[in-house]
Order: C-alpha cells, then sequence, then structure tokens
C-alpha cells in the first residue's frame, strides 16, 4: 500500500515507519530535514512542512491512505489541529479518504480514562497540546473521511510485544504501551474496518 506518512521523526513515527516498510509498504514522509531519515526501499522523502498546503499536498499524493502522527514538546507551539486541517485539504485535494491519526487517552471524551495525576498535568503544562489535540480530533471527526483515532495510553521506548489491549469503550484505563505496539496497531488499521469512524484507546 502506498501511505503518506505525517510525524515520521518521532519516537512511535519512526516505529511506524519501520514496521510499514518491513511489511512491504511504500512510504512517502514529509519532513523538514531530509537528513533526520536514513534512506530506504520504499521510502520516499518530501522536504517541506505541515503547515505548507503545497508541500502537505506533495506528500499525499498517489497514496492509498495517511497515517498522522503530528506532535508537539512542551514549551513549543502545537502543530497537531493547523497540521491536521493542511492534511485534511490535501486529502480532499487527492480523494485519498483513509486517515489514521494518534493523540492520545485523555483526549475528547476519553479524559476520565487518564489517571488524576495527568487530568493535573493536562489542565496546566499540557493544556496547550491537549487543547490543540482536541483541535484536531473534532477537525477528523468532521471531515467526512474514513478516518480511525488511536488514543494510546502512556507510551515507552519497549519492544514490540502484541501484548497489549484496545477498545472504543470508556471503561479502558490508561496504562504503559510501548511505541512499537502503538505502531503494530496503527498499521493494522490500514486493512480492518472494526474501528472505522472510531476513536479507540490502545493500551
Amino acid at each position: 500500500m502506498q501511505i503518506a506518512l505525517f510525524g515520521a521523526t518521532g519516537g512511535t513515527g519512526r516505529q511506524v515507519l519501520e514496521q510499514a516498510l518491513a511489511s512491504g509498504h511504500q512510504v512517502r514522509v514529509l519532513l523538514r530535514d531530509p537528513t533526520k531519515l536514513e534512506p530506504a526501499p520504499g521510502l520516499t522523502l518530501v522536504c517541506g512542512d505541515v503547515l505548507d498546503p503545497a508541500a502537505t499536498r506533495r506528500c499525499v499524493e498517489g497514496s492509498q491512505a495517511v497515517i498522522c502522527l503530528l506532535g508537539s514538546g512542551v514549551g513549543s507551539a502545537p502543530v497537531e489541529a493547523l497540521g491536521t486541517q493542511s492534511i485534511l485539504d490535501a486529502m480532499t485535494t487527492h480523494g485519498v479518504h483513509r486517515l489514521i491519526a494518534v493523540t492520545s487517552m485523555g483526549v475528547g471524551d476519553s479524559r476520565e480514562q487518564v489517571s488524576a495525576e495527568f487530568q493535573r498535568a493536562m489542565d496546566t503544562v499540557l493544556q496547550p497540546i491537549i487543547a490543540a489535540k482536541t483541535e484536531q480530533e473534532r477537525l477528523i471527526q468532521n471531515s467526512g473521511l474514513d478516518w480511525t483515532i488511536v488514543r494510546p495510553g502512556g507510551l515507552s521506548d519497549g519492544p514490540r510485544t502484541g501484548n497489549y489491549r484496545s477498545s472504543n469503550e470508556r471503561s479502558l484505563m490508561a496504562g504503559l504501551i510501548s511505541r512499537a505496539d502503538v505502531a503494530e496497531f496503527v498499521l493494522h488499521q490500514l486493512t480492518d474496518a472494526t474501528n472505522l469512524n472510531q476513536c479507540v484507546a490502545v493500551t
């Protein structure tokens, strides 16, 4: 499958890219600094910024699905909502319908699925990021596309285990999950319609 991948240089993004290429997918990645990724068979690097509509369209063109892993660090200007709108516009332009986006448990209607400590962080130091992710989810849900929003629990750099739970029920509470396992789950959504137009927690 031809995949357009946004956020490939983050921890989870690198896992998605590695597993996608290992599975034989063709992946187009948009990034500002092409030296951050090594060339690999099946990988096409598109130089540019997700906030640049022309660059985003170049990355999406010819793809069968889009995976969005945009993220922002504490203290930086959140890019999730603005970047996602750019991606949605590019998908509409090129007639690409399948979108898998990764946000976080705690966003939107999943607030009660995270600990009280994390909720306090959401209301203070993480507030701008949570607000951007909340708007990101709203944009996706109103896009008219075939979307799945994946909300991981706490992320770790552990190995790929396949030992995790997923659910769109709000009774599933957040726990640690490796970025490698999140990547496996994300890629599984490409060929599984079970979670179509759903927000699904994975932990």
